[in-house]
């Protein structure tokens, strides 16, 4: 199996790969099209700020790579954020995968919200497995709404999207390469699909 993890202007790379590692995986990290869409899968990590990671994927031609994969895809932390519509986060337009809107937690002195957090997991291949309300481990100081993609919520200040699932297109706020048993599960869960 061909797994390719995106590879651009974001942090995170390493950890997901080296978790993948410890499946057996060797992924391939690149930024190269024709790589991308002949791989079996596809992770888009992510750790970094909306607008530049967007200007980024644009001037490479990603953004419209990314949107039109057929295979399963899962966008981790900020990769998942920019399936969505639109950020706050200095006013970004997204890719638009799924029709929902990124936010910032308020109030300002309570973010980011990091540490370990449970989930609660609606019934997809992805979270087979698991335990109910798992926790699993969180960085982030923006976050998805609610709404009809949303398969997985948690709750910091107010709930919001942990996960969500569109089609091909799966998406985690949380780090599962950092989330222990339930997150190596969750990586196992998408390797499978």
């Amino acid at each position: 199996m061909k797994l390719a993890i995106v590879k651009y202007n974001a942090g995170n790379v390493q950890s997901v790969e080296f978790a993948l590692n410890r499946l057996g995986i060797n992924p391939i990290v690149t930024d190269d099209v024709r790589e991308l869409q002949t791989a079996d899968k596809v992770i888009f990590p992510g750790v970094g700020e909306a607008s530049s990671a967007m200007d980024y994927l644009r001037k490479r031609g990603l953004d419209k790579v990314i949107k039109e994969l057929r295979q399963p895809v899962l966008g981790i932390c900020l990769g998942m954020q920019l399936m969505c519509r639109h950020s706050e986060e200095n006013n970004t337009d997204c890719l638009g995968i799924v029709d929902l809107n990124v936010s910032k937690f308020p109030p300002l002195d309570k973010v980011p919200h990091m540490g370990w957090n449970s989930i609660r997991c609606a019934d997809n291949p992805l979270f087979r497995g698991l335990p109910d309300e798992p926790f699993v481990y969180f960085v982030h100081s923006y976050h998805a709404e609610i709404g009809e993609a949303t398969i997985c919520t948690s709750e910091y200040i107010e709930p919001f999207t942990a996960g969500l699932c569109s089609g091909n297109f799966f998406g985690l706020q949380f780090h599962p390469e950092k989330s222990g048993a339930v997150g190596q599960q969750i990586l196992q869960n998408f390797v499978n699909l």
